[in-house]
């Protein structure tokens, strides 16, 4: 599913520009050592991790899309580093349980 859709079906907050690549599936974790060695590509990473080594691991794991969730702000370096890297950063207020539920259904995974 395109970035694009996938945020407007969740209705999470797009925190960047949007860019036109897929998302397949989902990978929730905040230790970024277990996201390097285990997200596969093209997924969405759903965590609390909101600082710019998170966009630098998700370049490097092929991630897509990185989901912060509980409401955490997003400092500007790492919006801008996401913009970069060309990797979307939704934002929203559910916890990491209740948006990877939600993700994988609307990806169809579940």
């Amino acid at each position: 599913m395109k970035i694009k859709e996938l945020y407007k079906e969740l209705g999470f907050e797009l925190l960047t520009t949007c860019p036109d690549t897929e998302v397949v599936i989902a990978y929730t974790s905040d230790l970024l050592s277990d996201v390097m060695g285990n997200a596969p590509d093209e997924s969405a990473l759903i965590t609390i991790q909101a600082h710019k080594n998170t966009i630098a691991v998700a370049s490097l794991a092929g991630i897509n899309a990185i989901i912060i969730c509980n409401n955490r702000k997003a400092p500007d370096e790492m919006i801008e580093a996401a913009n970069n890297e060309n990797i979307a950063i939704l934002k929203t207020p559910l916890s990491q349980f209740e948006a990877s539920i939600k993700v994988a259904k609307t990806l169809g995974i579940y």
